[in-house]
Parts: C-alpha cells; structure tokens; sequence
C-alpha cells in the first residue's frame, strides 16, 4: 500500500511540474514582442504567421514561418502586407 502510494504522489508531482513548465513557457511566447524585423528574425528566421493556412503576398521565401496566433497578434505591427505573416524571408 505504502509503495502504491508513493508511486502515486511522485506521478502527481511529476505531472504537475510538467504542466506548470510549459505553460511558464507559452505565456512567454505570448507576451514577446519585438521592435523591428531584425530582431524577431534572429529568433524565428522566417517570421510569425497567424495560421498554418495563410499564404505570402509577396512571393517566395526562403524560411517557413512559425505559427503562433497570440505571438503574432502581439507583433501585428511588424506586417508590412497585411497578409498575416509578420516578417516573413
């Protein structure tokens, strides 16, 4: 019963760190925001987009942006085309 138990407790702690971790982790990403283009491209080198589905008015780039509504609503600022991917390459 004892060992049961502690299985248990140490699962439960286990998963409550785990949880606790990522979502320190995504407020962070949440709440960064970014002066220019030059400093959120050394951070994500192809930009932000709002959504996997948005397509590139401008033509080829050379990175695949990362997806991240919140991160780009907070650097909405930084798109130039208004075609929801901030800073694109």
């Amino acid at each position: 019963m004892k060992k049961w138990f502690g299985i248990l407790a140490s699962g439960c702690l286990i998963l409550g760190f785990s949880v606790y971790s990522s979502h320190d982790t995504e407020a962070a990403v949440k709440t960064k925001t970014f002066k220019n283009c030059t400093e959120m491209n050394k951070v994500y080198k192809g930009g932000v987009a709002r959504s996997a589905s948005v397509k590139n008015k401008g033509g080829k780039t050379r990175y695949k942006p990362y997806v991240s509504q919140a991160l780009y609503d907070a650097n909405k600022k930084l798109d130039r085309e208004h075609d929801f991917i901030a800073c694109e390459r």
